[in-house]
């Protein structure tokens, strides 16, 4: 079957071709809100950690009940241009039942800053992260956090081999793994993706560190372009040695495809935690 895309803005469009689409994001506000006031009372959150000297260098963590057996880094979407972690913060349920810390950072956004920038401050996010918790890592991040999560284990990454060798997993979830279709979009206009940065940033173009593992995952009823950008990754690292599953969640959108984060029983959090 032939796949061609004649609007590349309505390829990455979500919002718009998803029914009731506008309710997202406030729709996770209040639920991010009531989890983090739970945590808080309960002694087990530790908001707005520092791990830079910028407003938003800063990430909140989510302490399971008693030691952690490892941590968890959520990393947002909205197109490295929006949102922030206090939209999230429900979302660590699942790994918190499992017995591990969840972090959650903000970074820095376009056009202040450059991609390359933002993957420098979720290395150094997640460094920070580590350095609070022991043991195990998994990654997750919702489209473009699942950029940035698959680029923390390329090779030449801004993470220091021994902090890559402590991550297990990976989850993209609506990953963007290939940035050059994003230049004939007029987000473009506030990214700056050039070829240069599409080839330094781009995970589907690079190599995956030797042992990793990494689960594309998308919602069944996605955007074409979304389903095809999961697909790539997985095929391209098996291909480069990595350990790679690709799985489409039946009747899942680009929004609510990040739910079952919330749900320790779900599949997404067993491909994330085990």
């Amino acid at each position: 079957m032939l796949y061609a895309v004649k609007d590349w803005d309505n390829a990455y469009a979500n919002g718009p071709n998803i029914p009731g689409g506008e309710r997202w994001p406030g729709l996770w506000v209040a639920p991010a809100e009531a989890y983090r006031a739970e945590l808080t009372g309960q002694g087990r959150a530790k908001l707005d950690i520092a791990y830079g000297a910028h407003a938003r260098q800063r990430l909140d963590l989510f302490l399971p009940e008693g030691t952690p057996k490892g941590l968890v880094v959520f990393v947002h979407g909205g197109y490295w241009m929006r949102l922030d972690k206090s939209f999230w913060s429900h979302l660590a349920k699942g790994g918190n039942a499992h017995g591990f810390a969840v972090a959650m950072p903000s970074y820095r956004l376009c056009p202040e800053v450059g991609l390359a920038d933002i993957t420098a401050d979720v290395a150094q996010a997640i460094g920070r992260a580590m350095d609070e918790v022991a043991g195990p890592v998994a990654l997750t991040g919702h489209s473009a956090g699942g950029h940035l999560v698959s680029r923390m284990i390329c090779r030449g990454a801004p993470l220091s081999a021994e902090r890559q060798k402590r991550i297990g997993s990976v989850v993209s979830i609506s990953g963007l793994h290939d940035l050059r279709p994003l230049q004939r979009t007029a987000m473009n206009e506030t990214l700056h993706i050039d070829d240069a940065t599409a080839a330094k940033e781009s995970p589907a173009l690079l190599t995956p560190v030797d042992g990793a593992k990494v689960t594309a995952w998308v919602g069944g009823a996605e955007r074409n372009e979304f389903r095809r950008q999961a697909q790539l990754l997985a095929n391209i690292w098996t291909g480069l040695g990595a350990s790679t599953a690709y799985v489409e969640a039946p009747d899942r959108h680009h929004f609510d495809v990040i739910d079952e984060l919330a749900d320790a029983d779900s599949g997404l959090v067993k491909a994330l935690v085990g």
